[in-house]
């Protein structure tokens, strides 16, 4: 009985600290940035460059860009995949896009930065555009011959308008909202106002937190404060008034449209704010993280009176259908994450992938490809990982194999462009995410960056004019794909 209560206390534990320490100042923006993005971006301003008239540098830079737009896992991609390559689209800038958008869209890169640090950001952005435009070009030269004669050209792949200015601005305060919580500078966190309040039960509360979700810096529990508590009972407030106040903004705003934004508003701007337990009572803080925050969100205000009604109402309406869609998953994703975590021993992690060997990159690359997460709940898997002791190489071998193949997305995959391409596809995805860790392992092991960098680029080079001069040899006279 005392097991199975330590593994509850775990799945607890976990999701209380993620829903305190990580929701927040990451997700939020990040949901309301996919919306936008979803609602607000002409489809046709970025897939035209994608059609068969679109030269080839430009068309495998706009699959990944297209990619990168995307908050959807190897399965939602299917769909979107299927069109454009049916349309007419390369097979290798359609594999790129197949490739990008799960492994680097701007709510795993978002989650990635704030749950595992910035480096993990930034090398899942660079590995995943260089692999995923290698594996985009190595399908295209390898089944030049038998990929389908292209649509003709249609509506799909017009030339359209391209992105209004006004909606540039939105997005752009969107991201400097996401960017001002997330990012770790001094200068954010100097404190702009401090003031002590005497309360005589904050110390006894926090002493209860503190035997309910204990502190456990050995396999990664966080505790929870009481901030904490206070901001996931202002998540709950704005899940239940978001649930018509934004589930049915495509027919109108009402009241609790209001109220749910006012809602998200202050709990962003309490979020980045500091509040310390003392002896007496509680320290708040304001900082200038907290200012900038609510800077922010005031300025949003103006820029949204130069949309159209009916484009905010269509905003708010996709930013809730990503809540719905993706924030369940996370939910119960993390709190298996917490139970599992208690039968995990580190001595296991440490022996299969605690080093930056091949093997060890394939055990991520195998796990992630055979125990499949829904979109971002790869992101609290692979923290668990890292505090048990997995080498930061494997761990991104992992984290770029799970967002992209499962078992349904390999079957579709296989309906879509046939058994052949979509397993080779499947082999590509392996090698080239053991390369990542090995890469990644390797700088985190000391390996100067400089050298990785001429390295990688050097392969780039070479993975190009091989493929080059195969594609010449099989097919002379023919401008390269």
């Amino acid at each position: 009985m005392e097991f199975v209560f330590n593994a509850l206390q775990g799945g607890v534990a976990s999701l209380a600290a993620y829903l305190a320490a990580h929701v927040l100042l990451c997700l939020v923006p990040a949901f309301f940035i996919a919306g936008a993005l979803s609602a607000l971006v002409p489809q046709q301003s970025i897939i035209r460059f994608l059609g068969p008239a679109a030269p080839k540098g430009v068309s495998y830079a706009a699959a990944a860009g297209a990619g990168s737009l995307l908050a959807v896992c190897s399965c939602t991609i299917q769909p979107l995949f299927a069109g454009i390559y049916r349309k007419g689209a390369g097979l290798g800038p359609a594999i790129t896009f197949l490739f990008f958008a799960p492994a680097a869209n701007v709510l795993a890169l978002s989650y990635t930065g704030v749950a595992l640090g910035a480096e993990f950001a930034i090398a899942r952005i660079v590995l995943a555009l260089a692999f995923g435009v290698g594996i985009g070009m190595i399908m295209a030269v390898l089944f030049r011959d038998s990929s389908p004669t292209p649509a003709a050209p249609d509506a799909v792949f017009a030339g359209g308008d391209g992105i209004p200015r006004h909606v540039l601005h939105f997005l752009g305060t969107l991201l400097a909202l996401l960017l001002a919580g997330t990012l770790q500078l001094d200068s954010l966190a100097t404190v702009v106002w401090q003031g002590e309040w005497r309360w005589s039960l904050a110390p006894l509360m926090q002493a209860t937190l503190d035997r309910w979700v204990p502190i456990n810096e050995a396999i990664g529990a966080e505790g929870l404060s009481l901030q904490g508590t206070v901001l996931i009972g202002l998540l709950a407030l704005i899940g239940g008034s978001a649930w018509r106040g934004l589930g049915q903004a495509d027919r109108g705003c009402n009241q609790l449209t209001w109220v749910t934004l006012a809602l998200v508003g202050l709990t962003l701007v309490f979020a980045a704010s500091g509040v310390r337990v003392t002896g007496s009572g509680l320290t708040l803080s304001l900082n200038a993280r907290s200012l900038v925050v609510c800077l922010l969100c005031l300025l949003l205000l103006p820029q949204a009176r130069r949309f159209e009604a009916w484009e905010m109402q269509q905003w708010l309406w996709e930013s809730w259908r990503f809540v719905k869609q993706i924030f369940p998953l996370l939910v119960v994703g993390v709190f298996l994450v917490g139970v599992i975590r208690v039968f995990i021993q580190p001595q296991w992690i440490q022996a299969v992938a605690g080093s930056n060997t091949v093997l060890a990159n394939l055990a991520g690359v195998t796990f992630g490809v055979f125990m499949y997460f829904p979109t971002l709940v790869e992101v609290p898997i692979a923290r668990m990982f890292l505090s048990l002791g997995m080498h930061p190489g494997p761990l991104i071998a992992y984290l770029m194999s799970d967002p992209e193949l499962s078992l349904q997305s390999i079957l579709i995959t296989s309906a879509i462009i046939g058994r052949l391409r979509a397993w080779t596809y499947v082999g590509l995805v392996a090698v080239f995410s053991t390369l990542a860790g090995l890469s990644f392992g390797a700088w985190t092991d000391g390996t100067p960056l400089g050298l990785l960098a001429l390295l990688l680029l050097s392969f780039i080079a070479a993975l190009v004019t091989i493929l080059r001069r195969i594609d010449r040899r099989q097919h002379p006279g023919v401008p390269p794909c």
